[in-house]
């Protein structure tokens, strides 16, 4: 493949083994806009983005558990 003709759409970036891992970059934009947005002062936005990206993080996560937990109760373990 030349790198001169690359086309993202058509030949995209080899991150099938890393994609878990955008979930950082992509709960930290979105929580930064929605702060952005939502808070009065602009001192607040740091501390508030990150705390509701540790919120966005932890929930998924808790999903994830809870669907493998579903998962191993009737597929694994029946």
């Amino acid at each position: 493949m030349c790198v001169l003709a690359y086309t993202p759409f058509i030949h995209p970036a080899p991150l099938w083994d890393y994609w878990v891992w955008l979930l950082i970059p992509l709960c930290v934009s979105v929580s930064v806009v929605y702060k952005t947005i939502k808070c009065r002062y602009v001192e607040q936005i740091p501390r508030e983005a990150t705390a509701l990206t540790i919120y966005i993080l932890s929930a998924m996560v808790g999903v994830a558990l809870g669907v493998w937990l579903i998962y191993m109760i009737f597929v694994q373990w029946t």
